[in-house]
């Protein structure tokens, strides 16, 4: 299920961005410390942050937010492109829980602004992560050095679910 963050959340926040494991595919853990200092009560309170909830317990999370202009990869001049990104603790890794919750959000955002594209950019050596973004249907626009290590950029540029009909396009 996917759910605004809530106060019970804050442990698994604290966890996401501390696991080593996560942070290897995303420049290194921060600190437990400093999370415990710097994590609010109601972490991830903000518009296009999904809390992805298994069983009452937080495992993940999912956002859509504007891709900064100052950064590399855009897909149109004047950027500032949806872009979707997502972290799940370890221990659900290679469920499908992170292609089930992602295409969620994405159908939400096709219905919502049919005709945007969704920008989803990951590390070219994160295998996993290239494979999910080929199955929820983003092509390569290019590839840049960005956090010291090589960047892979798709884009996924869908219409609205009633649009795709019955063609499978979706």
């Amino acid at each position: 299920m996917l759910r605004d963050a809530q106060a019970r959340d804050r442990a698994a926040f604290i966890e996401l961005f501390a696991s080593p494991e996560v942070g290897a595919h995303l420049g290194g853990p921060r600190p437990r410390d400093e999370l415990e200092r710097a994590v609010p009560e109601v972490p991830g309170r903000r518009p296009g942050v999904f809390v992805v909830d298994l069983g009452a317990a937080m495992i993940g999370m999912i956002t859509l937010d504007r891709r900064d202009a100052g950064r590399p990869g855009h897909v149109r001049p004047e950027a500032g492109e949806a872009e979707l990104g997502y972290m799940l603790l370890p221990q659900a890794w290679g469920r499908g829980y992170a292609a089930e919750a992602c295409a969620a959000v994405l159908d939400w955002y096709a219905d919502a602004s049919p005709g945007d594209p969704v920008l989803l950019c990951t590390r070219t050596a994160n295998a996993r992560a290239l494979r999910l973004a080929v199955k929820l249907g983003f092509t390569e626009v290019e590839r840049f050095e960005e956090y010291g290590a090589e960047q892979w950029l798709g884009v996924r540029r869908r219409t609205t679910r009633a649009d795709a009909g019955a063609s499978g396009s979706w």
